[in-house]
């Protein structure tokens, strides 16, 4: 599998959508997304770590390049208050196995 993790940080009163924003995906069935994790950091109330799994590089870097991919990041862009820091890599360990 790979991946990326990223973190976000939403504009003022803008977090109240984080919710909206990340269950839409579930309606697009993007190819090769096997998973998709959002946390709120305790540190910081309007701070975020997404977590998203494909079932290969090849699978991740497709969707990336996508002009859906690209109208997705715009649309969640506008809510952010600065742009993501992503860590893109392998994931060499996940459990339960997706």
């Amino acid at each position: 599998m790979y991946g990326t993790v990223a973190t976000l940080r939403f504009k003022p009163g803008m977090d109240r959508r984080v919710k909206d924003v990340f269950s839409d995906l579930q309606a697009e069935n993007i190819p090769g997304l096997v998973i998709e994790q959002v946390y709120r950091t305790d540190a910081d109330a309007r701070a975020y770590v997404l977590v998203v799994g494909f079932t290969s590089r090849d699978a991740y870097r497709a969707n990336a390049a996508s002009p859906e991919q690209h109208a997705r990041y715009l649309a969640l862009r506008e809510l952010l208050a600065e742009d993501p820091v992503w860590h893109d890599g392998e994931i060499v360990y996940s459990y339960p196995s997706a």
